[in-house]
């Protein structure tokens, strides 16, 4: 299926899906905000890179055919799901925190809380625990029964974006340019790979050129991280403060210290120029925006048929199956 198709079924079924709502699991479940905070603050003192990770699934979730826990699913003998796409692949991590997340939800509220639910709610506070801000998440999500890995790879945007694609991506899904700015400042936490970067060291737009919009003593510091023929798989911080999530990420971009194509282009693109002056002034403002685009990406639903996945890696008949041959 096309993307297009994708994205017209995207816009009609938000319009019919059950609303989402705050307080959802107030009845069926009323502890569970407070047990998925406790579980990712564990991790987080853990691996605190772990909320950098959990708060990026949103966005790698919700942007392919809604917010239903898709990303999750594990590959079958028959279907390729989005764990090895090409956003995804020696990127992602921290699955095993949902899977934590999901147990003891499951001992609490057996079959309530879905793990698409358990994303938005993870993301926040992993924002939230990281030292930015915190927000009403709505709820009342279901699992997908399915996942494309095709449908990821033509969806999510490559680290070598620029800031006009994703302009014009962002606005497919009724995401403003401030709203693509801001959601980009997750990457105020976190860590990139040397993967994503080689092309901007060594042979931007086939130039056989470094990217001039680095700053020299930043691209030294970036050579010696990331050498020709180095290992790919070799992580860089996103910004100056990586375990802190401000606005330091939008100052590093104003003085050329972008570590992604697809975030200094940000600075160097007019549109969405002002915006990164603005939020590398002002955090507040930054947190104000990225809250705003965090709920409109939490906003996207599919309308497919979904359930309450009571493992998060496979739908319920699978899970069955999987509990038996244990």
């Amino acid at each position: 299926m096309s993307f297009w198709i994708l994205f017209f079924l995207l816009l009609i079924t938000m319009a019919t899906a059950d609303p989402l709502r705050p307080g959802y699991y107030s009845e069926t479940c009323p502890e569970a905000e407070s047990i998925v905070g406790d579980v990712i603050m564990k991790a987080m003192i853990r691996e605190p890179r772990s909320g950098a990770s959990v708060m990026r699934f949103q966005f790698h979730d919700c942007f392919v055919n809604g917010c239903d826990a898709s990303m999750l699913l594990d590959d079958t003998p028959t279907m390729l799901g989005e764990k090895l796409s090409l956003s995804n692949i020696n990127s992602l991590r921290s699955y095993e925190v949902i899977d934590e997340v999901k147990e003891a939800l499951e001992k609490a509220c057996p079959g309530t809380v879905s793990c698409a639910d358990i994303i938005i709610m993870a993301s926040r506070d992993a924002v939230a625990l990281s030292g930015g801000p915190s927000w009403e998440v709505k709820l009342g999500r279901k699992d997908s029964l399915t996942a494309s890995q095709k449908d990821a790879d033509d969806i999510m945007p490559s680290p070598r974006a620029n800031a006009s694609f994703l302009v014009d991506l962002f606005a497919k899904f009724d995401l403003s340019i401030k709203d693509l700015v801001a959601l980009s400042g997750s990457h105020s936490i976190g860590q990139g790979r040397c993967f994503s970067i080689m092309f901007r060291l060594y042979n931007q737009s086939g130039s056989g050129k470094p990217d001039p919009a680095i700053e020299p003593k930043f691209r030294e510091k970036l050579n010696r991280l990331c050498p020709i023929g180095g290992d790919g798989n070799v992580t860089v911080d996103l910004d100056a403060t990586p375990q802190a999530f401000d606005n330091q990420y939008f100052k590093d971009l104003a003085a050329g210290r972008g570590f992604l194509n697809s975030d200094e282009t940000l600075y160097t693109y007019p549109w969405t120029r002002p915006y990164v002056k603005l939020y590398s002034k002002d955090q507040d403002k930054f947190f104000k925006a990225f809250v705003e685009g965090m709920i409109k990406l939490g906003d996207l639903q599919s309308g497919k048929p979904g359930e309450i996945r009571t493992n998060c890696r496979v739908v319920n008949s699978r899970a069955v199956d999987v509990l038996l041959e244990s």
